[in-house]
């Protein structure tokens, strides 16, 4: 794979009258053609700083950000770099398609606006005015802008905010069809299942570093439990006391419940003591989200996991 994004020890420090505030504390990220990736963290973690950076809209303190070998600036004049960000209107008195002839007409080269039209399901609306446009298609809408120049890099910035479910699921098909032929993106997201149903891998940030990155499967792993579920109304009362003590598990009518990071021999002692239909489930990753997170693991040195 060829590498499309490279960033080397980032860094962006804010002046602040309580002292320095390092939005951006060291990051370094690879990442190669046609990935789909997520940018996750919780709110402060150095999103929003991060994708400022990569498009060129903020200078780091140090470190570098190389698009396809150049820098932000180069690679958006030639095209290689494209975004649908939260912030940024549209001229609500023209019609999509006036719009998007209007920014074609910046670019040297774009796609053609039909094709474009079409990939982004607007080809009925090209005569609607922009003011009659609901907030899902306005998102289409900047998302076809951001298609023009056929970018080999697309950031997307909370790209599915104000669509409904079915707009969606259908703007991350088109997503994926973009992934296939080559496109790489990568987006930030409050939506857990957005990431988890259609990133191929996941770059989770907390206090301006990268604190985990790989895969969904990876990712939950890293928060080191499991969820078991049983069946108790034949086990041995006694023995379930016991184990109840010793792994702090719920016991809700005839069915006990617990979290634990020693799954296989919490497993083994329940069916010994004589539970039933047990079931062993991978937290989700809302739960790794918030328990990765919430330890706080030192982003000194970053869990590196292998994607899919």
């Amino acid at each position: 794979m060829n590498t499309i994004l490279n960033i080397t020890d980032l860094r962006k420090t804010f002046a602040d009258p309580t002292g320095p505030v390092h939005a951006v504390a060291g990051i370094n990220l690879t990442i190669e053609r046609g990935e789909i990736v997520s940018l996750l963290g919780p709110n402060g973690a150095g999103k929003t700083t991060l994708i400022d950076m990569i498009l060129g809209l903020t200078s780091p303190t140090s470190g570098v950000v190389e698009i396809c070998g150049t820098s932000p600036a180069t690679a958006i004049s030639q095209g290689k770099l494209s975004a649908l960000l939260q912030t940024g209107g549209l001229l609500d008195d023209m019609r999509v398609g006036e719009v998007l002839t209007y920014i074609a007409s910046a670019y040297t080269h774009h796609e053609p606006i039909a094709d474009i039209l079409e990939r982004t399901n607007l080809t009925r609306l090209s005569s609607r005015k922009v003011a009659k446009l609901s907030g899902g298609e306005r998102q289409r809408l900047k998302f076809a802008l951001a298609l023009l120049p056929n970018p080999d890099l697309l950031i997307l910035d909370e790209p599915t905010t104000a669509m409904d479910v079915t707009v969606r699921r259908e703007f991350w098909d088109a997503m994926h069809a973009e992934a296939r032929a080559g496109r790489t993106i990568i987006f930030a997201t409050h939506y857990l299942d957005e990431a988890e149903r259609f990133a191929n891998r996941i770059v989770l940030m907390n206090k301006g570093k990268i604190i985990a990155d790989g895969d969904t499967a990876s990712i939950r792993a890293l928060a080191g439990l499991r969820q078991i579920r049983a069946t108790i109304s034949h086990a041995e009362p006694q023995r379930i006391k016991s184990f109840t003590q010793q792994y702090g598990a719920d016991v809700v009518g005839e069915h006990i419940f617990l979290a634990t990071p020693d799954s296989d021999a919490a497993a083994l002692a329940l069916l010994q003591a004589g539970a039933t239909e047990l079931e062993l489930v991978s937290p989700s990753l809302d739960d790794a989200f918030e328990l990765i997170v919430s330890a706080d693991i030192p982003a000194a040195t970053p869990v590196a996991l292998p994607t899919a």
